[in-house]
């Protein structure tokens, strides 16, 4: 498979990876034809979590791996301290 055949696209609060794979064989030996098609396909979806930045999201498809990255907004980035009050 290869970065053609993979789709990543953010909708509705979600991001969405669609893919498909299809091969096709044909061999002819003497008095025989061996042929064989195959084909699948995918969808996964994944609610975005608060905080994410979804117009930096980036892709990225290496020997068959898909690494999607995710950054925090400026705002979700911040640590904020919480103070304990005493009972």
């Amino acid at each position: 498979m290869d970065d053609k055949h993979v789709e990543v696209k953010v909708a509705n609060g979600a991001l969405v990876i669609r893919g498909e794979k299809a091969s096709r064989s044909h061999e002819e030996k003497g008095d025989f034809r061996v042929s064989e098609r195959r084909y699948g396909s995918y969808v996964r979806s994944f609610s975005l979590p608060d905080g994410v930045d979804a117009s930096k999201i980036e892709a990225t498809f290496s020997k068959g791996v898909l690494t999607v990255t995710l950054p925090k907004t400026a705002s979700a980035a911040k640590e904020t301290r919480i103070n304990i009050k005493a009972a």
